[in-house]
């Protein structure tokens, strides 16, 4: 019975110490100013075990002595607190991420985002270079809160780049693009004719012969304190971007893409194959939809398509009925000089399409010791449109050098 009695007190002794090792800790959570910090996130150490502190930053959560709590917040540093007697914890978390994020202004001089009075935003030149284009302007779209990037739909094409909006209606509105302290003038050079879409060549603008993989990071300078360190150049914001430096030893990098892309065939217009040229009964012939001439000079008269017109409500198709037609017309066709079926175009405009390709490939070769460093690199851009015959081809070499 002693021995059942001994057994049974060393249990409940037992149970009292591992009871007694768990208990609830409440505390609250505020910034460096002593303001609550809501809905921060706090976790036991080593486990998946954790609560959120409610909007005023008090929370509650139940531990064992000598374990650890881990606080986190965005933009604050990590806490680590070391649970002692105490039922309490009050944390003060300490500031990070944008408020201490480095911004390259002008000359190439570094501050943090707090240091600056004026609106910097800043991108990685991973961000830019992921989808491989031909133009890093392009990849800016969406990424910068008030730029607006407006291109071309063709090929190799120029790029208008705006920050927060037009400011002149007959001047120039562009940002200007400033690679490692030197102005680039990204001016569109095409004719006046082109500009104002009555044809020409689209030249596109410098800004396009920027390696994206040479780009370490790109700051966009806005508002009128930005352009005032770039003078009446910067007056529309700036783009100011830093290169990559080599590195300490010898390394090689090398990037490849390839994209293949077509047109999607379902939302091209659809083309009637039941009438041929003409706008209706207007004509020689009979019928009234043909011209009436004497083609092959035997003295009777043969119907010709009326093919300069530019609408589809002539006559029925018929191939039982011979029509001298455009290509008939044509020394280089085999049709030249004779009448053949008049029945529809075997295929729409959508067959003359190609699949445009593109593929980017570009090495590095950089190294350098403690008195300097270089950086070599060749980048070979290729790209076939989705018009025959066009193409562009274009090679980029980079070298630089810094010395200390």
């Amino acid at each position: 019975m002693r021995k059942h009695a001994s057994l049974m007190a060393m249990l409940l002794l037992f149970c009292a110490l591992a009871f007694a090792q768990t208990r609830t800790i409440t505390g609250t959570v505020r910034d460096a100013k002593g303001d609550p910090v809501p809905f921060a996130n706090v976790t036991i150490k080593g486990t998946n075990t954790g609560v959120a502190a409610d909007v005023n930053g008090n929370f509650r959560i139940d531990v064992k002595e000598g374990e650890s709590l881990l606080i986190s917040s965005t933009s604050f540093a990590e806490q680590e607190i070391k649970i002692g007697t105490a039922s309490t914890v009050n944390v003060t978390m300490q500031s990070q991420g944008n408020l201490a994020e480095v911004v390259v202004t002008a000359l190439g001089i570094r501050r943090t985002r707090n240091q600056v009075p004026y609106a910097a935003q800043q991108l990685q030149g991973e961000e830019v270079n992921k989808a491989r284009t031909s133009n890093f302007v392009q990849n800016l779209s969406g990424k910068v809160a008030g730029l607006d990037v407006k291109q071309t739909n063709t090929l190799g094409g120029s790029t208008n780049v705006i920050l927060r909006g037009t400011k002149s209606i007959t001047g120039d509105n562009q940002a200007l693009f400033v690679v490692d302290g030197v102005p680039l003038n990204n001016a569109n050079t095409n004719t006046a004719n082109q500009r104002t879409g009555r044809g020409g060549y689209d030249y596109g603008n410098a800004a396009a012969d920027i390696n994206p993989d040479d780009i370490a990071s790109i700051t966009v300078l806005k508002g009128a304190a930005a352009s005032a360190l770039y003078g009446s150049q910067g007056a529309n914001g700036v783009i100011l971007i830093t290169t990559k430096r080599g590195n300490k030893g010898l390394g090689i990098t090398f990037n490849s893409g390839f994209s293949v892309a077509s047109i999607d065939k379902s939302t091209f217009a659809t083309y009637q194959k039941q009438y041929g040229a003409g706008y209706g009964a207007f004509y020689e012939d009979p019928s009234g939809y043909f011209l009436y001439r004497d083609i092959d000079g035997n003295g009777t008269p043969d119907l010709v398509a009326p093919f300069l017109e530019d609408a589809s409500y002539g006559g029925a198709f018929d191939p039982n009925k011979m029509v001298y037609q455009w290509d008939s017309f044509d020394p280089t066709s085999p049709n030249f000089g004779k009448a053949h079926p008049w029945v529809g175009a075997a295929h729409d405009p959508t067959t003359f399409f190609e699949k445009p390709v593109s593929s980017n490939q570009s090495i590095f070769i950089d190294g350098g010791s403690d008195k300097g460093t270089f950086k070599l690199g060749y980048t070979r851009s290729d790209e076939f449109g989705i018009l025959p015959n066009s193409k562009i081809k274009k090679n980029l070499v980079n070298f630089q050098v810094h010395t200390t």
